[in-house]
């Protein structure tokens, strides 16, 4: 996605089309993990390495255009925003993609047991972290819309409700990742103590996705008040 702004226009390429490029990246990195989880369900481990090295690929391609951006930035008095906002922004979506990837690096390493009672659980809370980063790229692709009009009071209120949005569905995440915790801690007897590490530290992971996707939201909020 490219932007009209004019000052954006008058000294350069503006660095907020890579931006973008690199949520929508990261979205889809993240949202491979239903069909990652899916496969995980049904111990269909070809499946789940198949969509794990998608999620890699994805995950890489971030990279590149995060170092595309950091490259690219000018040391410029004349950019519409801090430069330093905008690396800080970017560094937060990267470790969204850093985490989809680790998720399924993990479980792929260890083929994973889900317990049956948490299957279902456990889509929904993925559902919701993966909601969560989706609505961090629909705010960041708001970018091009604030800069071109002037941040008019209309789109600072949209931003705003964006953002909110980005909040509750953050605050689902947590309730969701509270429920599967006490789902986990009732089969922590049944179930064998290294398996349960693990599968909690993957809950922690999945949580970290919609903490992290509210955190791109606060730091954009932010850089457009300054």
């Amino acid at each position: 996605m490219t932007t009209n702004n004019p000052l954006s226009m008058l000294f350069g390429r503006s660095p907020f089309g890579p931006l973008q490029e690199h949520i929508d990246k990261t979205y889809a990195a993240t949202q491979l993990l239903k069909p990652f989880m899916v496969a995980v369900l049904a111990n269909d481990w070809v499946e789940a390495k198949a969509i794990r090295k998608r999620i890699s690929k994805l995950e890489q391609e971030a990279d590149d255009l995060k170092r595309e951006i950091r490259l690219g930035l000018p040391n410029s008095l004349f950019m519409p925003v801090s430069r330093s906002d905008l690396l800080e922004l970017v560094a937060q979506q990267d470790k969204i993609a850093n985490k989809a990837k680790d998720i399924a690096g993990l479980m792929l390493g260890r083929k994973m047991q889900i317990p049956e009672s948490m299957a279902e659980p456990m889509i929904g809370f993925i559902n919701s972290g993966i909601e969560a980063v989706e609505q961090a790229q629909r705010t960041i692709n708001e970018i091009d819309k604030l800069l071109g009009s002037g941040f008019g009071r209309q789109v600072t209120e949209l931003l705003t409700k964006m953002i909110k949005t980005l909040d509750k569905l953050e605050q689902v995440t947590d309730e969701l990742e509270i429920k599967v915790r006490a789902q986990l801690f009732k089969l922590e007897q049944e179930w064998p103590p290294v398996d349960v590490i693990f599968l909690y530290k993957v809950i922690d992971w999945v949580g970290d996705l919609a903490d992290r996707a509210q955190r791109v939201g606060g730091r954009l909020q932010i850089m457009m008040a300054r």
